[in-house]
C-alpha cells in the first residue's frame, strides 16, 4: 500500500507542475485567439523541436511500442521506428523553412486548415471545410488513443476501473488545454520531452545490469522463433481468448511468420505520415525565426532516434525479464511492459516520476490533439464560414464548447478497454499522412498545383484511408499493407492528374509562390 502511495505522490507532484505551467501562460493565451492558437510566432528552437516530437510521440511511444516489440518480436516495432525516424529528419529538413515562410506570406496564417485555404486563395471556403472537418475526425481518434493510455496506466497501477481513470485522465487533459493553450502546451511538452526520454533511457540502462547485461537479452531474444530478426516476425500460442499459453515458466510460440519486403515498405512508410500531422506542422509554423529551424531539425532528430530505439528495446527487455507475467499475456496487455518493469526495477518514489513518462507523453498529444481540433471547428469553420466577421471572444467561447464535445467523443472511442493503443494510433496517423502530407509537399514545391488539384488530393487520400482499412485490408494478402502507403500514393495522383487537366493557378498565386520561396525572417 506504502509503494502504490508513493507512486500516486510522484505523479501527482508531476501533474501539479504541469497545472503549474498551464496557470502561467494563461492570461497571455487568453489574449486573442493567434496567441491561444499558435503562440504569437515565439517558440524558440529548443522548444519547437521538443514540443513537435513530444506531442507527435504521445502515450504509444512507452507503451505502444514497446508492446508490440514484447508481443511479436522487433520487426514491426524496428521498422516503424526506422520509418518514423527518416521522416522526421526529411519533414524538418524539407518542409519546415517553407511551411514557416509561405504561412507567413499567406495571409499570416494560423493554423493548418488556414494555410492550405489561403495557399488557393479561396473566396468559396471548401479547402477549409474539408480540412477542419479530417481533422476533427482524426484527432477526435487520436484523443481516444490517449485516454486509452491513462486508463491502462492508472488501472494497471492502482486497480481501479479503465472506465472512471479513463475518464479522468481526459477531464484533467480538458481542463489543462482550457487553461494554457499553445504556448502552455508547447512549454509543457518541452518538460515532457525531457521526461519522457529520461524515462526510456533510464529502464534501459536498469533493465540491462538487472538482466546481468545485454548479452543475455539478446540471446533470450534470438533463441524465440522470428523474435530477434527483421524478416519474421514471432507468432505467440494463445488460447481462444487470446491469451499466450506457458509451460515450464517459459512462454510459447509457434513458428515464424515472414516479415516480406512490401509488409517492410508498408510498415516504414509511418515516415510518410510526418508530412501531414498538424501537431508537428504548427510548429514549424509558429516558431519566431526560420533561421532557427536547422538548429531544431538537429535537436528533434537526436530525440527522436535515442527515444524510438529505448522504446523497442524495452519490448525486448521485458521479454527476458517478465517472460510470463500474466498482465502481459495478452496483445492489450504486452503493452503495460514499459510500467511494470519500471514498477520491478524502481523505488516507488523512482518510478512514479518515470511512470510520468508515460502520462507526460499522453498529455503532450492529447492536448495538442484537442487543442487544433478545437481551432479547426473555432476558428476556421465557425470563424471562417459560418460567421465570417465572429470577434475573437466569440471564437474562444466557441472553441471551449468544441473542446468538450471532442473530449466526449474521445472518451466514447476509449471506452472499450481492450483497446490497442498501437492500432488506434496507426489508423488516425495515415489519415493525418494521406489527407494532408500529399497536398502540403505539392503547395511548398509545385507551382503548378491548383486549388482542384487540392480538393481531389484531399478528399481521395482521406477516403482511401477508410475503404482501404475497413473492406480492402480484411481480405489479405497485397491488401494487408498499411493503409498509409496506398493513400498516400492515391492523394499524389489524384493532385497531379486534376491540377494538370483543370487551368492554372492564377498570376498572383504564382507571385505569392515565388514570394514565399525567396522569403526570409532572418
Amino acid at each position: 500500500m506504502a509503494d502504490k502511495l508513493q507512486l500516486l505522490l510522484a505523479m501527482v507532484g508531476y501533474m501539479l507542475i504541469v497545472i503549474g505551467i498551464g496557470v502561467f501562460f494563461a492570461k497571455r493565451s487568453q489574449a486573442n485567439s493567434g496567441n491561444y492558437f499558435l503562440g504569437g510566432r515565439s517558440l524558440g528552437p529548443w522548444v519547437a523541436a521538443m514540443s513537435a516530437e513530444a506531442s507527435d510521440m504521445s502515450g504509444w511511444l512507452l507503451m505502444g511500442l514497446p508492446g508490440v516489440a514484447y508481443w511479436c518480436g522487433i520487426a514491426d516495432a524496428a521498422w516503424t521506428a526506422i520509418g518514423l525516424a527518416v521522416g522526421t529528419y526529411l519533414n524538418w529538413l524539407l518542409v519546415s523553412r517553407r511551411l514557416h515562410a509561405y504561412s507567413v506570406v499567406s495571409g499570416d496564417s494560423i493554423t493548418v486548415p488556414d494555410f492550405l485555404s489561403n495557399r488557393f486563395h479561396e473566396k468559396k471556403k471548401v479547402i477549409l471545410v474539408i480540412s477542419a472537418v479530417f481533422i476533427l475526425i482524426f484527432f477526435a481518434i487520436y484523443a481516444a488513443s490517449c485516454f486509452v493510455t491513462c486508463g491502462k496506466l492508472f488501472s494497471g497501477l492502482f486497480g481501479y476501473s479503465y472506465h472512471s481513470m479513463m475518464i479522468a485522465g481526459a477531464l484533467f487533459v480538458l481542463l489543462y488545454t482550457v487553461l494554457g493553450g499553445f504556448l502552455a502546451e508547447s512549454t509543457s511538452d518541452f518538460m515532457q520531452a525531457i521526461v519522457m526520454i529520461a524515462a526510456l533511457v533510464g529502464v534501459v540502462v536498469c533493465g540491462v545490469v538487472h538482466a546481468g547485461g545485454i548479452g543475455s537479452v539478446i540471446e533470450n531474444a534470438r533463441s524465440i522463433p522470428g523474435y530477434f530478426s527483421l524478416t519474421q516476425t514471432a507468432s505467440p500460442l494463445t488460447d481462444a481468448a487470446g491469451v499466450q499459453q506457458a509451460a515450464g515458466g517459459a512462454p510459447l510460440f509457434g513458428n515464424a511468420s515472414p516479415y516480406g519486403l512490401l509488409t517492410i515498405l508498408s510498415t516504414a512508410s509511418w515516415g510518410l505520415g510526418y508530412f501531414g500531422v498538424p501537431q508537428v506542422l504548427l510548429r514549424f509554423m509558429a516558431i519566431r525565426k526560420g533561421s532557427e529551424l536547422k538548429r531544431s531539425r538537429r535537436i528533434a532528430t537526436v530525440w527522436v532516434v535515442i527515444s524510438l530505439t529505448a522504446a523497442v528495446f524495452i519490448g525486448v527487455l521485458g521479454r527476458y525479464i517478465l517472460p510470463t507475467d500474466p498482465a502481459l499475456a495478452t496483445q492489450s496487455g504486452a503493452e503495460n511492459v514499459f510500467a511494470n518493469l519500471s514498477q520491478l526495477l524502481f523505488h516507488p518514489l523512482l518510478a512514479g516520476i518515470v511512470m510520468a513518462g508515460i502520462l507526460a507523453a499522453t498529455i503532450s498529444s492529447s492536448d495538442s490533439y484537442l487543442l487544433i481540433a478545437t481551432s479547426a471547428v473555432a476558428k476556421n469553420l465557425f470563424g471562417g464560414v459560418v460567421r465570417k466577421n465572429a470577434t475573437d471572444r466569440q471564437i474562444m467561447v466557441v472553441s471551449r464548447v468544441v473542446l468538450v464535445a471532442i473530449a466526449l467523443v474521445g472518451i466514447a472511442i476509449a471506452w472499450d478497454e481492450n483497446s490497442i493503443i498501437f492500432e488506434v494510433v496507426s489508423f488516425a496517423w495515415s489519415g493525418f499522412g494521406a489527407t494532408f502530407g500529399p497536398i502540403i509537399l505539392f503547395s511548398l514545391f509545385w507551382k503548378r498545383v491548383n486549388r482542384a488539384g487540392a480538393i481531389a488530393g484531399m478528399l481521395s487520400g482521406g477516403i482511401c484511408v477508410f475503404v482501404w482499412k475497413l473492406l480492402l485490408k480484411p481480405l489479405g494478402g497485397v491488401f494487408g499493407i498499411y493503409e498509409l502507403l496506398p493513400a498516400f500514393l492515391v492523394s499524389c495522383l489524384f493532385i497531379v492528374a486534376v491540377s494538370l487537366s483543370t487551368a492554372r493557378p492564377s498570376d498572383e498565386i504564382q507571385e505569392e509562390f515565388e514570394r514565399a520561396r525567396c522569403f526570409r525572417d532572418n
